[in-house]
């Protein structure tokens, strides 16, 4: 059911809305009779001039220069084989997706339905004019080799493929790494290879690259073992093949006392037996995908001295080819390199190796719910998300085009260089993957209050087969399950609870009677404090009080008022909070926007403002990101005498007085908020002068609301919220009518919300349940 379920949401995701993952928008306006005359005719004919009197200016007046083409005939797609170019598509787009949201890479999906590797490399060859770039992807051996031998000697781009170079690189910086921690000399150990195809032949060569020699490499192909003997193998495959005299050698006999394991073929070929005849502190790479040669838990149950990498999320030390090939081509693009060369590959390696070794950000270390990650056994390549990869990995591959003479551009300030790269993507945005990851790695349970809507039992569903949390469902179990049944969602170990249920009744009193305790004295008698908790907004707010639930979410069907009392009544504030706030977090492509107050505070006073200001910046905070806060009015720095623009002006100097280090200004227009030049021209003194702001704080909820649902519907924000700050526990009241996405990424907010509010002995009840260990099974 699980991967009926899966299949279902990964077809859903490519066909809702307009199909497919990629889109193209315009770089320049386009709206006016002007603009379309400039765009197209006549205007046109200007560039078109300009290219044809030097060629070079292709890269100047279009958008050549950060244009790459992933090709395909579809003959090697992931573990599918050969299932053709149209089939190939997904593939080749969400492969453009990963280029642009990783180094701002523009990509056109180019599946071709050739497979003579000749018309190939002259179909490829007449493309030059168009591309930067060219990423090979998923075209099978031996006919990759041929394609990008000759490419590279016909084209003046860089060409890579990636299923060869992209292993390659990554596993060359592990390598190093786990020569260094074993300490042992890549020229003196003994390699092991199982695969010899387009990755394995990749890698070995490039390890040659590094220093090892061919002499000390042992590899074997489905055929058996590579020897001299052997008639059907290329010259390449020649220089790694053993005596023939050896020719009936076994991969158990290699493995005895071997340095080095490689593994680029099929699951389950290695014993722990061969782990353990290996030399002391061996380095085992299992990378077949998605069962590994050996598991990570057997090979290092018999062996305590072993470091380990596998292609999997799922353990330590991940082989993942999105470390390298969005930098280099980055890299690669920014000099206008002619070939991505040795240079430029072993570059990457070295940086990647190097990076590993410097400490890791804390965005790191929360995106990976780790208190300090280091360089070790367990870590010897970067973490996916690392946004230090981009401006590491590119410069280095840039410098050696330079140095190597392939690039025809220089870089004359390599500092600039790294901040350029940086705000290419807005690192800050990376904070849905960051907070995805953390949930992840340490889930907890949330109390869904309306369990009888379609969307929530979709979220719910997504939520339990991802790991992000276990859910717990409240409503009349026929009736969720009807639902369920009617829309295919499974519910199999997600447990239903119906507050007005018989079997309840018990816990209802218990219940009822803590809810007496806190409100006897605030309008509820007895009988009313039991009967309430048969309302499920109440009930899961009790659970959440009481430890038997981390989190709750609701306010899907119904008014926002109704959702939160029962939080207020039954949770209360956190410790020294008088009122509570509602955020939304609004992702753009400046970055994160944090708005407040969205939903709560009417018409705050002055001292009101100042506290909703400082629960933001805590909360942005545990996003690990420093606030930077914009007091907005319609006054500038008291251009108005106005009562509301001095209650904006009044709670900006209690801020200041309260938390000096607290970068916060105000009162000012919105528009002084993004726009330094005017801020820096007119108002020089002010402390968000050179300053991104990442907080908003409105005068009043009809500004902060308007504002909010402006940016989501005209802006193309991505809105997440509202968020409710000063609860002592997790609860947040969905938007009437949120999406299904919404709901997922409120719950991973939820999440990280419970790990840092509720102590408790959750992750002991988790893995005892049927969730947790179907859960890890899904994730295998």
């Amino acid at each position: 059911m699980a991967k009926n379920l899966r299949r279902e949401q990964a077809l859903e995701y490519h066909s809702q809305g307009r199909p497919g993952k990629i889109e193209v928008i315009p770089t320049k306006e386009a709206k006016s009779q002007r603009d379309l005359s400039l765009a197209y005719s006549p205007g046109v004919a200007e560039p078109c001039k300009e290219i044809a009197a030097n060629k070079d200016d292709v890269y100047k007046y279009t958008a050549k220069g950060n244009l790459v083409a992933v090709i395909s005939n579809g003959t090697a797609v992931l573990g599918l084989g050969d299932i053709g170019p149209e089939a190939s598509k997904p593939v080749m787009e969400g492969k453009g997706v990963l280029f642009k949201i990783f180094a701002d890479i523009d990509v056109f999906d180019i599946e071709m339905n050739e497979k003579d590797p000749e018309k190939f490399v002259q179909i490829v060859q007449a493309l030059e004019p168009t591309f930067g770039g060219i990423n090979h992807e998923d075209i099978k051996a031996p006919e990759c080799f041929y394609i990008e031998q000759q490419l590279r000697e016909r084209v003046n781009i860089p060409i890579m493929h990636d299923d060869q170079h992209g292993t390659a690189i990554i596993s060359g910086a592990a390598l190093l790494n786990a020569l260094e921690l074993q300490k042992k000399k890549i020229d003196k150990v003994r390699f092991v290879v199982n695969g010899a195809g387009a990755a394995a032949m990749s890698c070995v060569q490039l390890y040659i690259s590094l220093g090892a020699k061919h002499e000390n490499f042992t590899m074997f192909d489905k055929d058996g073992v590579l020897h001299r003997g052997r008639t059907d193998l290329d010259d390449t495959k020649q220089k790694f093949a053993i005596d023939a005299k050896k020719a009936s050698i076994q991969l158990a006999d290699a493995m005895k006392d071997a340095d080095v394991f490689l593994g680029l073929s099929v699951g389950n070929v290695v014993t722990p037996a061969m782990i353990k005849s290996m030399a002391k502190r061996p380095i085992v790479f299992a990378m077949a995908n998605p069962d590994p040669e050996i598991s990570y838990e057997a090979a290092t149950e018999v062996r305590d001295d072993i470091i380990m990498a596998t292609g999997r999320t799922d353990f330590p030390n991940q082989v993942n080819n999105v470390l390298g090939f969005p930098y280099i081509f980055r890299g690669a693009l920014d000099v206008r390199a002619k070939r991505i060369n040795e240079a430029m590959k072993l570059a990457a390696v070295h940086a990647i190796a190097d990076l590993t070794k410097q400490p890791v950000p804390d965005i790191v270390n929360l995106a990976y719910n780790q208190k300090n990650i280091s360089f070790g056994a367990e870590y010897i390549i970067p973490k996916p998300l690392d946004p230090r990869l981009l401006s590491t990995v590119a410069p280095a591959v840039a410098k050696a085009a330079i140095e190597s003479g392939v690039a025809q551009k220089t870089i004359d300030n390599w500092d600039n260089y790294a901040i350029e790269l940086n705000k290419r993507l807005g690192l800050d945005n990376q904070i849905i993957r960051v907070l995805g990851s953390r949930a992840r790695r340490d889930p907890r349970r949330i109390v869904f209050a309306e369990a009888d809507n379609q969307k929530i039992l979709k979220a719910a569903s997504i939520i339990y087969d991802e790991g992000i949390a276990m859910p717990i469902l409240l409503g009349a179990k026929n009736k969720i399950e009807a639902i369920a049944a009617a829309n295919n969602i499974d519910l199999t170990d997600i447990p239903i609870i119906d507050p007005r249920s018989d079997e309840m009744e018990e816990r209802r009193n218990f219940y009822g009677e803590l809810f007496f305790k806190k409100r006897q004295r605030k309008g509820f008698n007895h009988y009313e404090s039991i009967k309430i908790m048969k309302e499920r907004n109440h009930f899961g707010c009790m659970m959440v009080e009481t430890g038997d639930a981390d989190a709750m979410l609701s306010g899907l069907t119904k008014n926002y008022d109704e959702a939160i009392r029962p939080a207020l009544q039954i949770i209360g504030t956190e410790e020294g909070v008088k009122k509570i706030a509602g955020m939304y977090l609004l992702l753009t492509k400046r970055g994160p926007l944090f708005l407040a107050d969205t939903t709560v505070n009417f018409n705050p006073t002055a001292e009101e403002l100042a506290d909703i200001a400082m629960l933001v910046a805590k909360e942005v905070r545990n996003f690990n990101l420093t606030p930077r806060i914009a007091m907005l009015s319609y006054s500038n720095f008291g251009s108005s005498k106005s009562p509301e623009a001095q209650l904006v002006a009044e709670a900006t100097r209690i801020l200041k007085q309260r938390n000096p280090s607290l970068v916060v200004d105000g009162e000012m227009q919105g528009m002084l908020a993004f726009n330094q030049e005017i801020l820096r021209d007119n108002y020089p003194f002010s402390d968000l002068v050179g300053e991104e702001v990442n907080v908003l704080i409105f005068p009043n909820l009809t500004a902060g609301n308007v504002a909010y649902n402006l940016l989501k519907e005209i802006g193309g924000a991505d809105a997440i919220g509202p968020i409710l700050l000063g609860l002592k526990k997790p609860v947040h009241i969905l938007q009437l009518g949120s999406s299904v996405r919404n709901i997922i990424n409120m719950a991973n907010i939820a999440v990280v919300d419970a790990q840092l509010k509720c102590k408790s002995d959750t992750a002991a009840i988790i893995e005892r349940s049927p969730w947790w260990k179907r859960m890890k099974k899904n994730k295998k």
